[in-house]
């Protein structure tokens, strides 16, 4: 259902501390902690005795204790005390390869000797001193390749958010799609109109054309990074205001989705009332119109997968089809990995 060889943001780093943080993570429970160095373990939220959540325990140094009978595990997820007598070897929980990168807390659901940290993808302007950053996470409930075929076509962008961060312009703008291995780019150029509401209000209330851009990309299973931004029209982007906003979406069920998103800016540094507007517009453009519409399609679409209803393909579909089929590629070479083989096989 799920690429597990892959780098999934579990939570924003700010979230966890030495309490124990409990999420569901492609269908997994998971707990999450700091363990005495500061450094996050990340381990099956569920006792191997009567199936507990761990969560519910406490954090003693590097250890988390179950709350029910009390067996002791270490961040490996090895039982180490059991208050009844000797700790059992079996007693045992899944642990995962956690990275804590860009301020966010990454995992590994795959084969431990295949994590490779050089696989995130680069979000390095969440911590770039010279940008000020707001952001959060939303819970959706849609799978997550419905958010991304969202985020890829950005031409509704003219229509589902047309009094705040959409424009005309949009809906007519360039679309150009890249793709270099899995990662694609999804394009969009709207030159000489005037701004979405929002851009013209951050960009001290122009009132004139401008060209406006929305680059989006992507990389495997959900992972976004959106250049946007307005220039006045005919100048370089220089001259004008942008920002790089996060898209990351994290599976918790087949319909229900993990949003972490943010926007980082290198203009305003030092008013935070840009926060806010910032913030609000975020908000009310996925949480009053993406969202109900997603969750309409997910309802619409019942337990029926994508292929099943048939999908109508316009133009401007072509990177989220990319996406779609860099996903499913992913899937079909593990199935055909862990396939049995047949007699003749082996034979």
């Amino acid at each position: 259902m799920f690429i597990d060889q892959a780098w999934y943001v579990a939570a924003w780093a700010r979230e966890v501390a030495d309490q124990p943080f409990a999420r569901r993570l492609c269908d997994i429970p998971v707990v999450l902690y700091r363990k005495g160095d500061g450094a996050i373990a990340a381990l099956h939220d569920q006792c191997p005795h009567r199936f507990a959540p761990l969560h519910l325990g406490t954090v003693e140094g590097d250890r988390i204790q179950c709350p029910y009978h009390g067996l002791v595990f270490s961040s490996e997820g090895q039982c180490v005390h059991s208050p009844h007598g000797h700790a059992p070897k079996a007693a045992r929980v899944r642990s995962f390869p956690v990275i804590e990168r860009y301020s966010l807390i990454w995992l590994w659901f795959g084969d431990p000797d295949q994590a490779d940290a050089d696989l995130i993808p680069d979000f390095s302007c969440l911590v770039d001193d010279g940008l000020r950053t707001v952001g959060g996470v939303f819970t959706v409930d849609a799978h997550y390749e419905l958010i991304t075929d969202n985020l890829m076509d950005l031409s509704h962008v003219a229509f589902l958010h047309k009094n705040g961060i959409g424009s005309d312009a949009i809906a007519t703008g360039k679309h150009r799609v890249q793709q270099h291995g899995t990662t694609i780019f999804s394009d969009r150029w709207c030159p000489d109109a005037p701004a979405p509401p929002v851009w013209d209000a951050l960009f001290g209330n122009y009132g004139k054309n401008v060209d406006h851009w929305l680059d989006m990309r992507w990389d495997p299973p959900g992972n976004m990074l959106l250049d946007v931004g307005v220039t006045p029209a005919g100048h370089p982007r220089s001259d004008g205001i942008s920002t790089l906003g996060l898209d990351i979406l994290t599976p918790e069920t087949a319909t229900r989705t993990h949003y972490f998103w943010a926007m980082t800016r290198d203009f305003g540094q030092e008013n935070p009332q840009l926060d806010d507007l910032i913030t609000s517009a975020t908000e009310q453009a996925f949480l009053h119109e993406d969202l109900p519409m997603l969750e309409a399609v997910q309802t619409q679409m019942g337990a029926r997968t994508f292929d099943e209803m048939k999908p109508l393909l316009l133009p401007f579909d072509e990177g989220a089809v990319r996406a779609r089929r860099v996903v499913a590629a992913v899937l079909q070479a593990k199935r055909a990995i862990e396939k049995p083989l047949t007699k003749r096989e082996i034979s």
